[in-house]
């Protein structure tokens, strides 16, 4: 079993329930405005008791999200779950009274299993004549009877986890303030991984208990905020420093490292990371930027965090928020908060020491930061990436490799058939900022805040019955626009569609599977044919017929069969500088009539072989003939 994998699912299916705390704190903001000066105040008690409504019905809210978050949105999944956690609350209050709860904790359990056994149960068969109630119409009915199961040994060992989870609870909270560091640097080097959402579930749902009066208890440090307990918010508030100030810092400091003539491109996309970090709290995008190429670095990152916690944490500073810690959350919430102004001197101090000690170790180390070098991963992360799925998806191993795909804020979820056909070079040069292998097939590949946009992309490609013909590079140098090319029949598409090299190596390999169609005399040029009819011209450099000497040898003849990466020609890379118009070589495709749509890479530095520069997708599919001979 992997765990690992496992642990990713629960913690990205942990997100979908919070999406509905900020609709509770917004209501509890507008609540608490002075309506009765427009003798309004009927309206105030309304907006009041509709947040607290939704913190009342956490605990089904996560039950039923968990539950759909672990299967793609299965419907009756979501309704088991629901079904699950009535008959679950019921049954043990009435034997154990109001003084057992478990809160969300007992939402999360109930919510995992109307996950589970959609999975086991959801293509049950029955005998023909009560199939009806086969298929995924016997999950609420397993469902009922795992409830009557569960709720039963819950009755007997409830009041002996109550005690345990009291004294757990007491112990972390007995830490004070070296307790809410260690959470700090806990949940900064959880973040790669996802797994964060596992921990803070537990510090933000569970930890502490307060009563709301009416014999309401409320549990987590979060819920009890929210609640009016005054000790409530000190696992929350160091959190903003990090946030609102650190996090923006560390992209000044990247912008300011870069290049001058990429600083245009770094400004423009870490400025808007900046910001994101700074109004929502959303962090990966700043964090990944040197998390792969410094992880020294992001250990820094994670033992500041730790101090900005215990820095709040003896300040008395309570604050809190319903989704993360950016400025929107902290002026809404900040009615509630205990010295929540301090958080923004914190901040500052925070921003210049991140500011100055990144701009440092970047010099220092000669860190490659995005703008650093030509071809940083986030150099075009602005760009055009969600239409690029082919290609991100040829990279990722081709559809047979895909088990499962989700995403979250910044990063695709993978389950793969086997992540050793991840072609990590090609996802860094479509735009990944990383790759993170979790062990049994999950993956994540961490693309910004285009990742939802990116899955759906993917996800247009798998459902449909489309025939991709997927390109690589024929060569090591950089590539160009078809319209770049130094000759106007080539610029101007007379011969066909496709895209130009720039070679840095004498060395032209096959971009694509196919038989060699023919060959020219000189060998400077040559034409594939490819199963499916596409008919590729490889032409190397300009005004090469004629070159004197001899500058290309052939290693295969009319007729071959070629694989991707095999070598096709060798080159005089400086007698063709010398002779010819330009090296410029163009990859087209003789016969564009065939094609329905195409798809680039980014115009930079490729490798030779390299996966994913180019794909089309045929207008139709297994499409035959062509010009063989």
């Amino acid at each position: 079993m992997n765990w690992m994998g496992n642990l990713q699912q629960l913690g990205r299916s942990l997100m979908l329930p919070t999406i509905a705390l900020p609709v509770a704190a917004i209501l509890l903001r507008l609540g608490d405005l002075p309506w009765e000066a427009i003798h309004a105040s009927k309206l105030g008690e309304l907006l009041v008791l509709a947040g607290n409504t939704i913190f009342y019905y956490l605990p089904i809210i996560f039950a039923v999200g968990v539950a759909l978050g672990l299967t793609e949105s299965a419907g009756i999944a979501g309704m088991s779950a629901m079904l699950g956690y009535f008959m679950f609350t019921s049954l043990v209050q009435h034997e154990l009274g109001d003084q057992f709860q478990l809160g969300v904790s007992g939402g999360i359990l109930i919510g995992l299993l109307a996950a589970i056994i959609h999975h086991r149960y959801k293509e049950f068969k029955l005998p023909e004549y009560i199939q009806f109630f086969g298929g995924p119409r016997i999950v609420p009915f397993i469902m009922g009877l795992t409830t009557l199961i569960v709720s039963y040994i819950m009755i007997g060992v409830g009041p002996l986890l109550q005690i345990g989870m009291e004294k757990f609870s007491g112990w972390l909270l007995g830490l004070g303030g070296f307790g809410s560091f260690l959470y700090g640097i806990a949940h900064r080097l959880l973040v790669p991984s996802g797994l964060h959402h596992i921990l803070n579930n537990f510090f933000w749902f569970q930890l502490g208990e307060y009563d709301a009066g009416d014999g309401v208890m409320v549990y987590g440090d979060l819920p009890r905020y929210f609640a009016g307990d005054p000790q409530a918010g000190i696992y929350m508030a160091g959190l903003y420093p990090i946030m609102m100030f650190a996090l923006p810092a560390i992209a000044f400091a990247i912008v300011h490292e870069a290049r001058e003539d990429l600083k245009p491109k770094i400004k423009a996309t870490f400025l808007v990371a900046a910001l994101a970090s700074f109004l929502t709290g959303v962090s990966e995008p700043i964090e990944f930027a040197f998390l792969f190429v410094a992880p020294y670095l992001f250990v820094v990152h994670a033992i500041l965090s730790g101090v900005a916690m215990w820095i709040s944490y003896e300040l008395d500073i309570h604050h809190g928020f319903s989704y993360s810690a950016g400025a929107i959350d902290y002026v809404i919430n900040e009615h509630l908060s205990h010295n929540g102004l301090l958080l923004l001197p914190i901040g500052v101090g925070f921003g210049l020491l991140y500011y100055f000690l990144f701009r440092w170790a970047i010099r220092r180390f000669r860190i490659p930061t995005p703008g650093r070098e030509e071809g940083s991963s986030l150099e075009e992360w602005a760009g055009d990436i969600p239409y690029r799925s082919p290609l991100i998806l040829q990279a990722l191993g081709g559809k047979d490799n895909i088990k499962k795909i989700e995403a979250c804020i910044t990063r695709l979820r993978l389950t793969l058939v086997n992540d050793r056909l991840l072609d990590i070079t090609a996802l860094k040069h479509l735009g990944a900022v990383g790759v993170i292998r979790l062990g049994g097939g999950n993956v994540q590949v961490v693309f910004g805040t285009f990742s939802e946009l990116i899955r759906e992309e993917i996800m247009k490609v798998l459902r449909k019955d489309i025939e991709l013909v997927l390109f690589h590079s024929p060569m090591q140098g950089r590539m160009i626009p078809i319209e770049e090319v130094p000759d106007r029949i080539f610029a101007s598409k007379l011969v066909g569609n496709g895209v130009a090299f720039f070679p840095e190596k004498g060395e032209l390999v096959s971009p694509v599977a196919g038989r060699i169609m023919h060959i020219y005399p000189t060998k400077h040029a040559l034409g594939i044919a490819t199963e499916e009819g596409l008919e590729i011209l490889l032409h190397i450099g300009i005004d090469t017929a004629n070159l004197p000497g001899k500058c290309f040898t052939a290693f295969v003849k009319e007729g071959d069969t070629v694989e991707p990466g095999q070598l096709l020609v060798k080159f005089n890379v400086n007698k063709i500088r010398k002779f010819a118009t330009s090296l410029a070589t163009p990859m087209i495709v003789t016969n564009p009539e065939m094609v329905q749509s195409w798809s680039f890479a980014p115009f930079k530095s490729v490798k030779k072989g390299q996966k994913s520069v180019m794909s089309v997708v045929l207008k139709n599919p297994k499409a035959s003939g062509g010009t063989h001979g």
